[in-house]
């Protein structure tokens, strides 16, 4: 029976589940040719999670990294919490550097810490999206990535970024039923807490830019019911951004 169709409340067996998905983690990794993982800890939630069923698919062959660029230093003490609680070998690679090269070559200006500017936002994910492909090659891992159901549908990811990876373990859980299984694995409550978000730019909130809560959304996503301003939120959403789900269209032969 499939675990997400039976839930309600909690009925879902947290332990079944995570042993599910620990097992397809490991069978996909292997089926690669590869012999472990990579993932980007970002101190939140849904890169915790993902690193616990890592570290229990390869005990031996799990490496997290931590990729602070002008991000909260509260971020990377909560993504070395994660690691030390989980017991994942870890790197820490600043990326300020590079990114101030691209933002000054693309602007002429430094970077503004509070700037909303997706154009150069975006450039932060995507040089982490090339920091884990390099050590997953150097290691023969896979990147394995941390995008939920709820993000997904809304396309709230960066293209060639956060959205570049091998696997996508919690892709078929909603951000509670996330939270759920993060109080199975251990993960510490004060992660499980915090205010989910992107790290784009300081002080950024996922729910803020998304202009819904994760909660609606949830709802959305299970039920189909929301208030017609929730709906036609994520309805646009989902429709501006569907071309992040998909590979590039080709035409047909001609």
């Amino acid at each position: 029976m499939n675990l997400l169709m039976a839930w309600g409340g909690l009925s879902i067996i947290m332990k079944e589940l995570a042993d599910k998905l620990t097992q397809w983690i490991k069978q996909e990794v292997l089926k690669a040719g590869a012999r472990g993982a990579v993932i980007g800890l970002s101190g939140g939630i849904d890169s915790a999670c993902v690193a616990a069923l890592c570290k229990k698919a390869f005990p031996d062959h799990v490496l997290g990294v931590i990729m602070p660029c002008y991000s909260n230093p509260q971020d990377a003490e909560d993504a070395k919490l994660v690691a030390e609680t989980l017991a994942v070998p870890y790197q820490e690679i600043n990326l300020n550097e590079p990114f101030d090269w691209f933002v000054r070559r693309f602007t002429g200006q430094d970077y503004d810490l509070y700037s909303c500017d997706l154009a150069i936002a975006n450039i932060k994910p995507r040089l982490r999206m090339i920091t884990l492909y390099y050590l997953a090659a150097r290691h023969n891992y896979l990147v394995v990535g941390t995008s939920n159901r709820a993000e997904l549908v809304v396309g709230h990811y960066t293209k060639y970024g956060d959205g570049g990876v091998d696997l996508l373990p919690i892709a078929n859980l909603v951000k509670f039923q996330v939270k759920e299984l993060a109080k199975e694995l251990g993960i510490p409550q004060r992660i499980i807490d915090k205010a989910p978000s992107a790290g784009l730019w300081f002080g950024h909130c996922d729910e803020q830019e998304m202009g819904i809560t994760y909660q609606d959304l949830d709802h959305y996503i299970l039920t189909g019911e929301a208030s017609e301003t929730v709906k036609k939120t994520i309805q646009t959403l989902e429709r501006k951004r569907a071309h992040k789900r998909f590979m590039p269209p080709m035409p047909p032969e001609f």
